[in-house]
């Protein structure tokens, strides 16, 4: 029968075991077999001690005699029990998680600082069985030693474990039976027998076992007593007071109360922070704010040096994190959990650190709440989304409104962090909501902050909100007088243009920007200018894909529309020269071809209509309502030898420097301004007062742009009309161009009031979308 038939056969003959075996773990000088197991209720790891009474009938009273010590003897050096259950055929102990000591010392795994750390532990627990228990454990060795799932040394192999005032104990009648006895008995019992302890001090056999342990921690095995004494890789602090613990006189021996003592002096083999730490861990909950204070700073330096990992993640982590909750350990206590943390697998976090993590960030202490924000960046890979979103999140938020300026800014930090495991809906509502009220804070440090937070996570926002809220919050932003607000508005518009339209670059954000281009600061100007280079980068690669003209194509002339001819290249070398040249040229193509019934003397008669051109003059026509306008001015009736072409012109430019205020000013009125030229010449009354009217000067249009340049102009061309040298061709007046602009002015209409300027709004622009109202609470 193999022996997991063996252990279901036990079972069914005895009460449930409520634990699974799992495999075998070899152990050596042991009357027990140790398996590796698991608690049925809830998955949790521990051993198994288990026992075959047939096959060791012999020493089960050793056996009963373990498992009856191991359930009443509490130590924080003894192995913890779990559970015990008896049957017919076995005995099992259950205990925590443990693995022989002499695994580790075959691998020669421990280094010296670590053995020394070990060995204090269980010569204290020796102490206690020897004085407090007034026993004797009779069974020291490394066989007896296991390690828990923190690394410490925990003190096993109880068969022989008596106390001294029982003389039927079975360390008197059973001593021998145990594995190996005679390799670790001290000289007396290997000469008297086992009697022999009545003779001697009774903690006179634990400290020569306690030696022998020395020698194999350093050394390996233990092959004979004759080795005892040996000094051999022990560190030679520890070879006066571990040669008095071998003596072979066991009344001239070392008590292991005295060895501790010698030990734990100053500069004694205990003397090592290691040892130290545990000793400050154990009574962590009662010492001062002093002492608390100084013993964190000493284990937040030794989380550099070689200590056992185990240790830090199994004992000294559950104690910090009760410390923090409830001994008052905190943010010093805090920082090192973090450190911690990062050497726990992701079930041993979520299983041991989480909760706790979870239960701190609605702790109201404010230097808590820091503290955990500065390492959210450790903890956030290792949180789940639904944990962040829904439990820490929540609690998060009310750094946002608190009073203290750093408790504000650090929240507004640890956005970055976090806003990955948010929900959409959060992101966009709460968290927006929050921003949005950060953004104008009276803390500029704080206003600036929130600006870069929002230009690094506007990837995470709505594609529906994200281009008005960022708009909203960043050229508010570019109004701060704080210098580095408006520094990181520009930075953070540069790094997300890609997120708007070329429409409210052009119309919302670059008018925006412009001011800042001569603003106070250097350090502005010079980011608004690569911000508007990013920009204005986007604008010319959308014009270039945008077609020459949005109207579309028409072949034929619109009789009684307006049309001047295209400029060319060669027509002038400025916008003034081919302007010019081109009426110019319609002139001259036009002249000889117009009938007016105007007398030479420019009286006052009214003009009449032309008559209807001719099929002959058909090409007339299409000539534009404003250029029929001009030519209807009487011929000159001065002997001035100027060509007709240039009369013409002269009578244009004096048209338009006269009643320029009429042409443009009536461009609002559209059935007007195109059949002005096409009105009967009996439909304009006439008057004697106007034929008597002075004659009139341009009126510039001040729209507060361009100057009137064809005012400007007329005004030259009639101020120097009384000198000797003759105007330019085509600028020469005449009496009759005075006539004729005395005549024009006779039904002239009135003019227009001055355009007032218009205000430009530089207000943003609002499209009328229901964006959730998120642009008005920037």
């Amino acid at each position: 029968m193999n022996f997991f038939s063996a252990v279901a056969s036990a079972i069914s003959q005895g009460p449930p075991l409520p634990y699974t075996i799992g495999d075998r773990v070899d152990v050596e000088q042991s009357i027990w077999t140790l398996h590796n197991g698991t608690k049925k209720e809830d998955g949790s790891n521990c051993s198994i001690f288990s026992f075959d009474i047939a096959a060791n009938k012999s020493r089960l009273p050793l056996a009963k005699n373990a498992l009856r010590k191991l359930r009443t003897l509490r130590h924080p050096g003894v192995i913890k029990v779990l559970d015990t259950v008896e049957t017919d055929t076995h005995l099992y102990i259950a205990t925590e998680r443990l693995v022989p000591l002499r695994w580790h010392v075959r691998r020669k795994s421990l280094n010296p600082e670590t053995i020394k750390w070990g060995l204090h532990s269980i010569a204290r627990t020796l102490k206690f069985i020897n004085d407090e228990a007034a026993s004797i454990h009779g069974s020291v060795r490394v066989g007896s030693v296991y390690t828990s799932e923190s690394g410490e040394w925990k003190l096993g192999g109880f068969e022989l474990l008596s106390n001294i005032k029982d003389d039927e104990a079975v360390i008197y009648t059973h001593g021998s039976l145990v594995p190996e006895a005679a390799r670790y008995a001290p000289p007396e019992l290997a000469r008297d027998g086992w009697g022999a302890i009545k003779k001697s001090p009774h903690s006179a056999v634990d400290s020569f076992g306690l030696g022998c342990l020395i020698f194999e921690a350093f050394n390996g095995d233990f092959t004979s007593s004759d080795r005892a004494g040996q000094t051999k890789n022990i560190p030679p602090s520890m070879h006066a007071s571990y040669k008095r613990l071998v003596n072979a006189n066991p009344k001239a021996r070392l008590s292991i109360a005295h060895f501790l003592d010698q030990g734990s002096r100053a500069g004694g083999f205990f003397d090592s922070p290691l040892i130290k730490l545990t000793d400050g861990l154990d009574n962590l909950g009662v010492k001062s704010e002093t002492e608390r204070e100084m013993f964190l700073e000493n284990l937040d330096q030794m989380m550099s040096e070689d200590f056992p990992e185990d240790f830090f993640k199994m004992k000294v982590l559950p104690e910090l994190l009760k410390s923090v909750e409830y001994g008052g350990g905190g943010p010093k206590a805090l920082g090192i959990v973090m450190k911690i943390t990062g050497q726990l697998s992701k079930d041993d976090f979520e299983a041991k650190v989480m909760p706790a993590i979870i239960r701190l960030f609605s702790n109201p202490d404010r230097a808590i709440r820091v503290c955990l924000l500065d390492n959210l960046q450790h903890l956030i890979d290792r949180l789940p989304q639904k944990a962040v979103n829904d439990k820490i999140f929540p609690q998060i938020v009310t750094g946002f409104s608190d009073a203290a300026p750093i408790v504000r800014e650090q929240t507004v930090k640890s956005v970055l962090v976090f806003v990955t495991k948010l929900s959409d809906r959060t992101i966009n509502g709460e968290l927006l909501r929050h921003l949005a009220k950060t953004a104008n804070d009276d803390q500029p440090g704080l206003r600036t902050n929130t600006t870069i937070c929002l230009g690094k996570i506007a990837k995470n926002l709505g594609s529906s909100t994200r281009a008005k809220v960022l708009i909203a919050a960043f050229t508010r932003s570019l109004r701060d007088p704080f210098n580095h607000a408006r520094n990181a508005a520009l930075m953070a518009l540069a790094a997300t243009n890609e997120h708007f339209t070329t429409e409210d670059i052009a119309t919302r954000i670059m008018p925006a920007v412009c001011p800042l281009l001569v603003d106070k600061e250097k350090l502005v100007r010079d980011q608004a200018a690569t911000t508007m280079e990013v920009y204005m980068q986007r604008i010319r690669k959308a014009a270039a894909s945008m077609p020459d003209t949005a109207l579309p194509p028409n072949n034929t002339d619109v009789a009684g529309a307006p049309r001047m001819s295209t400029p060319q290249p060669s027509e002038g070398s400025s916008w003034a020269g081919w302007a010019i040249s081109s009426f110019t040229n319609k002139l001259s193509s036009a002249a000889g071809e117009m009938q007016t019934n105007g007398t030479a003397s420019g009286g006052s008669t009214p003009r009449q209509a032309t008559s209807p051109v001719p099929d002959a003059r058909k090409p007339t026509s299409s000539a534009s309502s404003l250029h029929r306008q001009a030519l209807k001015s009487p011929p000159p009736a001065s002997s001035h030898t100027a060509p007709t072409q240039a009369s013409s012109a002269d009578a244009f430019f004096e048209d338009t420097g006269a009643n320029d205020a009429d042409a443009w000013g009536e461009m609002d009125d559209e059935d007007n301004y195109f059949d002005a030229s096409t009105q009967p010449a009996t439909a304009r009354p006439t008057s004697s007062s106007s034929s008597k009217a002075t004659p009139a000067t341009a009126t510039p249009l001040d729209d507060g742009a361009e100057p009137d340049f064809a005012g400007w102009l007329a005004a030259q061309a009639q101020k120097k009309s009384g000198t000797k040298k003759p105007l330019p061709r085509g600028l020469t007046k005449s009496s009759a161009s005075t006539s004729t602009t005395t005549k024009k002015s006779a039904v002239a209409k009135p003019v227009s009031k001055p355009v007032v300027p218009k205000k430009i709004d530089m207000k943003p622009k609002d499209t009328g979308e229901d964006d959730g109202g998120w642009g008005d609470g920037w």
